[in-house]
């Protein structure tokens, strides 16, 4: 696979199992040459430490939309203008129920809203979260705002019920990931 030099990805975990996953995808995106700035909201805290991204990806791990340790309240703006994909892994029914209705309350849920770059969502939930009427309602939505989806898949689920909500593997999102990359230049080079 080629290299992926210069293209900024910005890698937003929402509150799910699947979470742990998304360590491996980042160590994909870091080892092709994009630079990774994760941000997870606070319930993906839950499931991994923000210490094995920073360490992933050598970049300090956001997740607070008005960090004191931040200079500038208008980060998560300019960090949305230069970033070339924005890669929501694993997507929670609530950060898809906010991308469907515009909510900006979350840093992650901000970066979403102020995107300029192409969006990719893995949702990854319960099967009866995922078969619900207001689901498929949100995620058409999102698809025809022209986001990306890849999955879920169908399969053994951790709360012990098999059927579709499984977070695609991370090769896979890897793969999607490089497919829209491969689509446009990075901007740091534009």
């Amino acid at each position: 696979m080629a290299d992926l030099d210069h293209y900024e990805i910005i890698l937003g975990i929402s509150g799910g199992i699947a979470a742990f996953k998304i360590a491996t995808v980042c160590s994909l995106l870091t080892q092709h040459g994009c630079n990774v700035t994760v941000c997870m909201t606070e319930n993906a805290k839950n499931f991994i430490a923000p210490l094995t991204f920073s360490t992933l990806t050598n970049n300090q791990v956001m997740s607070d939309l008005f960090d004191p340790r931040q200079n500038d309240t208008t980060t998560h703006i300019h960090l949305a203008r230069k970033t070339d994909l924005l890669v929501i892994a694993p997507a929670t029914g609530n950060i898809i129920a906010k991308m469907a209705h515009g909510i900006a309350d979350t840093l992650l849920s901000t970066f979403i809203l102020c995107a300029q770059s192409p969006i990719l969502v893995a949702p990854a939930m319960n099967t009866h979260m995922y078969r619900q009427k207001a689901m498929q309602r949100n995620l058409d939505t999102i698809i025809k705002d022209g986001v990306h989806i890849i999955g879920p898949e169908d399969g053994d689920l951790a709360c012990g019920d098999v059927g579709p909500g499984r977070m695609s593997e991370p090769e896979a999102i890897f793969e999607k990931i490089s497919e829209l990359l491969k689509l446009s230049p990075p901007k740091s080079n534009a």
